[in-house]
């Protein structure tokens, strides 16, 4: 196999330069890049040759041609793998790479702390009204005469994590080990027995809702979430419970969620994705003094997007290598990924694990 004949492209940026000291180690991989306004006569040879494309997670960062969609994969007939910053694959149609023996991978789990900090300081933040203190001094209003301003406790309450998986479990651990909060789960993909192990209470979604003093929301985005949170759900809600939402947009009906502040049956929320990336300035919810917002910024520490860097370049070059992946999301693509890798690179990869 001659010097770089494994080619990976990517658009406008990776999680970190970390990825490309790390795939510099071996010399048979290529990396070319990308730019959103790069034109067809720009892009489409580079496309045409690529054995893996590296994509980032966000849907409103990625040029909406440079979308994994059926109509680019005409546009990259050699690519194998698929392979995302983050964890999730909002640019990419699933279905139609399991179609066409590609395997779509993430890196699911590397910025498990910086979401699950941001979630619970998040829910600090609302429980003590500290953004409301911040505004009134800064203001020159000063001190806020009591009760306006009094804040409520952690300890004790009742958190409800919907979606227990990587970042869901670290919530829970944080929740009950720093402040003895009782930890309710929904997650219809995990037993009971499962949840238990992972720190929580399995719980219906309807219940989880209705006894929850805060809500995180932590599931991935797909058909069965969409608009998840809705004007129905929210009625179920606790009155005066907080709602936190780091997860994807779409999952949340935002318009549903400000009428939910606007009747005060919600507390307060915290919101770091959004239907639309970033959010117009009249954003209705923009407009609380009771939400806190951040621009999908969760897991955007120097930390987290350092290791999701390391993961992802460390997992492709396994891929090039035979190896079946640890974070694969469509693994009913491998018995025709495997013929294609095998036409591609004259060896067999990896039977998939029983």
């Amino acid at each position: 196999m001659n010097e770089n004949s494994r080619r990976v492209v990517y658009v406008k940026e990776l999680s970190d330069p970390v990825y490309l000291d790390v795939v510099a180690k071996e010399p048979s991989i290529r990396v070319d890049r990308l730019e959103n306004d790069s034109d067809d006569a720009t892009a489409d040879p580079v496309l045409a040759v690529a054995h893996a494309y590296q994509l980032h997670s966000g849907r409103d960062v990625i040029a909406r041609n440079f979308h994994v969609t059926r109509d680019f994969l005409k546009k990259i007939p050699n690519v194998l793998v698929v392979s995302m910053n983050g964890s999730g694959a909002d640019p990419v149609d699933i279905d139609a790479c399991t179609e066409a023996g590609i395997i779509v991978v993430n890196q699911a789990g590397g910025n498990r702390e910086a979401v699950a900090e941001h979630a619970v300081a998040m829910m600090i933040a609302l429980a003590k009204r500290m953004f409301l203190h911040d505004r009134a001094l800064r203001s020159g209003v000063g001190f806020q005469p009591v009760p306006k301003l009094l804040g409520d406790e952690l300890i004790g309450r009742t958190v409800g994590i919907v979606g227990l998986g990587y970042v869901g479990r670290r919530i829970a651990e944080i929740c009950h080990l720093a402040f003895f909060m009782r930890v309710l789960a929904y997650d219809p993909y995990l037993s009971r027995e499962e949840i238990a192990l992972r720190g929580a209470e399995a719980s219906s979604f309807e219940d989880l809702l209705r006894r929850s003093d805060f809500v995180s929301i932590n599931c991935p985005r797909s058909a069965e979430t969409l608009n998840l949170m809705n004007d129905e759900t929210f009625s179920l809600m606790k009155d005066g419970a907080y709602f936190i939402m780091t997860a994807r947009g779409g999952i949340c009906d935002e318009a549903a969620l400000e009428r939910a502040l606007r009747s005060g049956k919600v507390a307060g929320a915290g919101v770091d994705v959004w239907g639309k990336e970033p959010p117009p300035a009249s954003h209705p919810l923009l407009q609380f003094d009771n939400v806190i917002a951040t621009g999908h910024l969760a897991g955007g520490t120097v930390d987290a997007r350092r290791n999701m860097a390391v993961m992802g370049a460390e997992q492709l070059m396994g891929i090039f290598k035979g190896e079946y992946p640890p974070r694969l999301l469509n693994p009913e693509a491998w018995p025709l990924y495997s013929q294609r890798f095998e036409a591609t690179f004259g060896t067999k990869p990896a039977a998939a694990p029983a």
